[in-house]
């Protein structure tokens, strides 16, 4: 596993991932890790979750679907 180092971060921001972390019982180590993991997630995962959320629409009918597509034209 790689080692990441970030310097010249701001004090607030510092506070910030303390204050986090300390509502998470995590370290700030584990904090930033965990904020990272769930940014910068697996492109696999989120197609499936999008994907996934595709299942849960509605079934739309063609004929609604025509009807939509040429309403407002002339």
């Amino acid at each position: 596993m790689a080692t990441l180092t970030i310097r010249n971060l701001p004090a607030d921001l510092i506070d910030r991932l303390k204050a986090s972390a300390k509502a998470s019982n995590r370290s700030m180590e584990q904090e930033v890790r965990e904020l990272l993991e769930t940014r910068y997630q697996q492109k696999s995962l989120v197609i499936r979750a999008i994907k996934d959320s595709w299942d849960e629409l509605p079934e739309t009918p063609a004929e609604s679907m025509d009807v939509w597509r040429h309403e407002g034209r002339p």
